[in-house]
């Protein structure tokens, strides 16, 4: 997997805003008061389930803002599998930088792996079949570059980033609109020629109509898996076609059979559950 890491001026805000949250006005008291300010340790990040690992580079800063003196060998690299037990990094050095800095690492790196595990759960599920798994902008504020990062790790794809990279018509736009091909023409006259159009549809009545605009993709919402067919059938190669709709992995590869070019999971970086990872002690 060819996966470029986010530059370190993108996540050194979040992460240092993550820690100022959690050190609050008087630093980590637990620590401070229980381990000597001279004892140094080693600590192994332990995966205590099967997955991917995804946010790394975010564990591995947590630790170094709060003392550059931690040193971090790396076992797993973001996009790795993991059995239970895989060490994915170790951590040498003060040992109350490395406790203080524990949870922050940790909710970065477990959230971040449990979407690319997840995510790799439906690409793994659809194999064999053409279509790519993206994400959507259901993602937790401020977060949406890390999330999206973490779908890559998970071997998905990603939809628009934002409200600006590119015109997705959906029902509320049409009905405003007062039908799909007033709604079409108006996104059409307002921005240039590389911005790529996208309509909803959930019938293939309004897929026929949109399709007589030329959108460059659309959007087939909660169809059946026949509906489904027909529609790709339809649209014949002239357009991206991209199923959406409560899809799972059980239910990803009959869709997948389609021959749908794209399917959609919202809940991939709104919902997915953590990987659990631990902060083992080592040694003195």
């Amino acid at each position: 997997m060819n996966l470029s890491p986010l530059p370190t001026i993108m996540l050194e805000p979040l992460v240092r805003a993550a820690l100022l949250e959690d050190l609050g006005r008087a630093g980590d008291l637990t620590t401070d008061a229980i381990v000597p300010k001279d004892h140094r340790a080693t600590t192994l990040l332990v995966a205590r389930q099967a997955g991917v690992v995804a946010g790394l580079d975010l564990a591995i800063l947590a630790f170094r803002l709060v003392d550059q003196d931690l040193a971090i060998a790396v076992g797993r690299v973001d996009g790795s599998h993991v059995a239970p037990g895989d060490i994915i990094a170790s951590v040498t050095g003060p040992t109350r930088a490395m406790l203080t800095a524990e949870r922050t690492a940790l909710n970065f790196l477990c959230h971040l792996s449990g979407i690319a595990t997840a995510t790799t759960s439906i690409v793994n599920a659809i194999g064999g079949h053409e279509a790519k798994v993206v994400c959507t902008r259901k993602t937790t504020p401020g977060l949406r570059a890390l999330e999206k990062y973490a779908v890559r790790a998970g071997g998905g794809s990603n939809h628009r980033f934002g409200l600006d990279d590119a015109i997705l018509i959906k029902d509320n736009h049409i009905a405003v609109a007062g039908g799909i091909r007033s709604a079409i023409e108006r996104a059409r006259n307002s921005v240039g020629h590389l911005v790529k159009i996208e309509v909803e549809v959930d019938t293939l009545a309004q897929l026929e109509e949109a399709l007589a605009l030329a959108p460059d993709a659309v959007l087939l919402d909660n169809m059946s898996l026949d509906e489904l067919r027909r529609a790709i059938a339809m649209v014949a190669g002239r357009g991206i076609t991209e199923a959406s709709g409560r899809i799972t992995a059980a239910t990803a590869p009959a869709i997948a059979a389609t021959g749908v070019d794209l399917i959609s999971v919202g809940w991939l970086t709104h919902s997915a559950p953590i990987l659990d990872i631990g902060l083992d002690y080592r040694s003195s």
